[in-house]
């Protein structure tokens, strides 16, 4: 059991964080506590998929006279600087929403928002 989790100690690592993350959102009522969740849970998801695109003694996928297969695989790569690109802009979209509700409202608690309704 405990050798298992060593070999796959990225994947557990990732899945620990997704769980920090998603505690946050369910249990936190403040909206940039809940969403800084959001952001753990993203990167936890971002760790994942970076850690399937490894490959044990994989070489860049350049081709020339040193390269020699297994390769690794650089499109979770690319997709995880897309999903970063992605992250940062909803991050700044939400961030200035919350503002934007504590400017109206004169709260960001959750529970404070659902009694003004």
């Amino acid at each position: 059991m405990i050798e298992a989790l060593w070999v796959n100690l990225d994947y557990a690592a990732s899945v620990v964080l997704f769980l920090i993350g998603l505690y946050a959102v369910i249990a936190k009522d403040n909206l940039i506590k809940k969403f800084m969740g959001l952001n753990i849970m993203e990167t936890a998801i971002f760790a994942f998929i970076v850690a399937l695109g490894v490959v044990d003694g994989g070489d860049a996928p350049i081709m020339g006279e040193g390269a020699r297969a297994p390769f690794t695989n650089p499109i979770p790569q690319a997709l995880i600087l897309t999903g970063i690109v992605v992250a940062v802009s909803t991050t700044a979209l939400a961030l200035s929403l919350i503002i934007r509700i504590y400017r109206q409202c004169g709260t960001i608690e959750a529970d404070e928002l659902r009694e003004m309704e």
